[in-house]
């Protein structure tokens, strides 16, 4: 006999065909499920020859998939661990965090106490010496930032307040522009607090990561590093209850893992040898031990920080129309109030008077309300839906989503799991449904082929444990059989059933139904005896059929453009409830379909993988990725990541897009008609300043509360078994397998 010839490896991870079905392990397509070539399932080893085995090697080895014992996770006693200096991360201190507040709180004390000084008739030196201090600590931050960006020639609001303030002073109304410097500097405090909640996403993220790991030393016992010292191929040993401290491999050991933090996933998932794991994520059960597969500073982690911080600090398209209109803005209200102040005087006005009703025109027409219309539910809604995990890479998407009109999904691993599963096992003659799974999973126990894989998931569900083969022989594109106790198992293709004497066409009536729904076929026998057909297909993702109904209540139109057959394509899309199907299309012709999308329907939002979508989602109005985790070039392309591939939070961040969208309208719109009301009541002579201030910061304070609302939007329940939203859904257990689809 010939040595031991490996099956082919991991198919799912070497698929170069660009399509989104499976590559058949069998037959390509159900109609040829009764016999015909197909590709072969890998690549790399030259197929057995027909009817010639190659000898199994006996022991452990022969296991598949084997995996390191618990003992290897490094749960016994460590060695003396030398704990390391721990990193230092600089918190900002009580001035660097409460500065405002406490200048705020002294205007309003020393304003007060020249108020009172004035009422009791105190030296007016006193009064003077207080409402001086008022001045000091309400006006010194705005005339910083005035004075800063008069250096690049921008009249900003600040400056207009502390203008205002002095000409009060100039006036001898020492009392209205401390009040005018108390309630701008509340306004200001006010919404530094309030915008710093858009911005506790990313502090809770930064707090996540542990500063120190044990790694395993070369003697095996454990030391405490740093974590910015780890290097890839390092490992590390995580015990119950702390938190993974950077990405890696799992390589012993089982446990759950709660990902929550990362991915958004409501409910722990089990990680065992194999899997990856997040920097920032909660093991629970059992120790692990980890290979490090990215260095501290690009882990999942620091690049979800970084695309939060980055969106925080890009603009959206009405934000950056009102900074530009802004600066103009500000500066015709210092012209305007020049003239106001001077024209009344050539029609015999008191030039203190004119004087006054200028200083109140410039504060109440300040544009202060407006400037924070856009990014307070901006930025509230890039946190929301971050803390969800959904990262948006730049404000600008918030818009962007709102106006989408089409919502274009790939097929595998978007509607669908990425991978095959058993959906039908058809015993045939004396079979049962039993003798079929156990034949098919010894024959193709050793094999790592997607199909194999789903075969030898439904066996174990049901309990089946397939014996040790003899003898396996693989032969590509017909299947694989094996020799135990003298009979010969397999499981293939029509034609390899007739090499092995059975008859397929006894299950033609069953193969030919299979076929019409888009299912592959696979012929299971022993010897000459045909037991039955197993039929296997990729499924619908758990709530993908709920997301596009969703989505449809949204007024969106959701259309599945794959690269997969359309039989397939058909079957899925009716089962997640899209009628809208294009198939057969290779990643050129999924671009020219979302071009032609937008040219006829409207903007275009893609939902893909990231990878093989690469074109469509960077022509898309927006470009949404599934799987951050999962895939580097997801975080590059598209413009929205659904790190937890979780699609139905999908219907979520259109609703809250949508949402922020409009509350900037109304924000311009209360805002705009707050200005107009007060300079049309100061023009009229009857709008003292103070009262001027007070609207005029008011309606600032309530423009931000109103955006800050975004905050508070949770995913909307839906589904015909309760609520499945981003929070408390019910996840399917998936297998450990790795990814696949385009």
């Amino acid at each position: 006999m010939a040595g031991f010839t490996a099956l082919p490896r991991s198919l799912a991870d070497r698929r170069a065909d660009g399509q989104d079905g499976p590559a058949a392990h069998g037959p390509t397509t159900p109609a040829e499920a009764a016999g015909g070539a197909v590709p072969p399932p890998g690549g790399g080893q030259p197929p057995a020859s027909p009817g010639r085995f190659v000898r199994v090697p006996d022991g452990p080895a022969a296991a598949a998939g084997s995996t390191p014992s618990p003992s290897a996770t490094g749960t016994a006693a460590p060695t003396a661990v030398e704990p390391a200096p721990r990193a230092i991360r600089r918190e900002p201190g009580f001035w660097e965090r409460h500065h405002l507040a406490v200048l705020t709180a002294v205007t309003l004390l020393t304003t007060l106490a020249g108020w009172v000084a004035e009422r009791l008739q105190a030296p007016a030196a006193v009064s003077l010496f207080f409402y001086g201090i008022a001045y000091l600590a309400g006006g010194t931050p705005a005339a910083i930032a005035g004075l800063q960006a008069l250096r690049q020639r921008v009249i900003d609001v600040d400056l207009l307040m502390v203008l205002a303030a002095l000409g009060a002073a100039a006036l001898g109304a020492w009392e209205e522009g401390a009040a005018l410097l108390f309630l701008f500097s509340l306004s200001n405090a006010l919404q530094a607090y309030a915008m710093d909640r858009t911005r506790q996403a990313i502090r809770a993220l930064m707090d996540l990561a542990p500063e120190t790991a044990r790694r395993r030393r070369p003697d095996g016992g454990l030391e405490e590093v740093a974590v910015e010292t780890l290097a890839v191929g390092d490992r590390i040993v995580v015990r119950p209850g702390e938190r993974i401290p950077i990405d890696g491999r799992v390589v012993g050991g089982r446990s759950s893992v709660d990902q929550a933090a990362i991915t958004g996933e409501s409910v722990p998932v089990a990680k065992g040898p194999g899997d990856e794991v997040f920097a920032g994520t909660m093991n629970q059960l059992g120790a692990l031990e980890i290979e490090v597969t990215k260095p501290a500073g690009d882990t999942m982690l620091a690049r979800i920080v970084a695309l939060v911080q980055a969106a925080q600090e890009d603009r959206s398209r009405t934000q950056r129309v009102i900074d530009r209109i802004e600066q103009v803005y500000a500066t015709a209200v210092v012209g305007i109030a020049a003239l106001a102040a001077t024209l009344p005087l050539l029609w015999g006005a008191e030039p203190q008077q004119a004087i006054y009703r200028a200083l109140v025109l410039m504060v109440v027409a300040s544009p202060c309300a407006v400037a924070i219309s856009a990014p307070a539910p901006v930025l509230a809604a890039v946190a929301n839906a971050a803390r969800r995990g959904v990262l948006l890479k730049g404000g600008r998407y918030v818009e962007e989503l709102a106006a989408v009109k089409v919502v274009a999904f790939d097929k595998t691993g978007t509607l669908t799991l990425g991978r095959p599963r058993v959906t039908d096992v058809v015993p045939l003659g004396d079979a049962d449904r039993r003798e079929v799974l156990e034949a098919a999973a010894l024959a193709e126990r050793l094999s790592e082929h997607p199909l194999a894989r789903a075969v030898l998931e439904a066996a174990a569900a049901e309990g089946i444990r397939p014996h040790d083969a003899d003898e396996v022989r693989a032969e590509p594109g017909y299947g694989v059989a094996a020799r135990a106790g003298g009979r010969v198992t397999w499981a293939g293709n029509g034609d390899f059933a007739r090499r092995h004497g059975a008859d397929p066409g006894a299950a033609q009536a069953v193969v030919d139904e299979l076929a019409r729904q888009g299912k592959t076929v696979l012929f299971v026998g022993v010897g000459s005896r045909l037991l039955g057909c197993i039929a296997v297909q990729d499924v619908p993702r758990p709530g993908a059929r709920e997301a596009v109904a969703a989505l449809r209540r949204l007024g969106l139109i959701p259309v599945m453009l794959t690269g997969d057959r359309p039989e397939v394509a058909t079957v899925i899309a009716r089962q997640v409830g899209i009628t809208e199907v294009r198939a057969g299309l290779l990643p050129e012709a999924k671009l020219r379909a979302v071009e032609e999308l937008s040219r006829t329907l409207g903007p275009v939002a893609m939902v893909g993988d990231g990878v093989n979508d690469a074109p469509a989602l960077a022509r898309a109005r927006v470009g949404i990725a599934m799987g951050a985790a999962g895939t580097d070039v997801a975080l590059e392309t598209a413009d929205v990541v659904l790190v937890s591939d979780e699609i139905e939070k999908l219907p979520f961040v259109f609703d809250l897009a949508r949402r922020a969208t409009r509350t900037i309208w109304q924000n311009l719109a209360f805002a705009l008609g707050v200005i107009a009301a007060l300079v049309t009541w100061t023009l009229a002579g009857r709008l003292e300043l103070a009262l001027g201030v007070l609207g005029h910061e008011g309606s600032t304070v309530l423009a931000m509360l109103n955006g800050l609302r975004m905050l508070a939007v949770r995913p909307a329940p839906f589904g015909d078994g309760g609520p499945r939203g981003a929070e408390g859904r019910a996840r399917a257990p998936e297998p450990a397998a790795g990814r696949t689809g385009t």
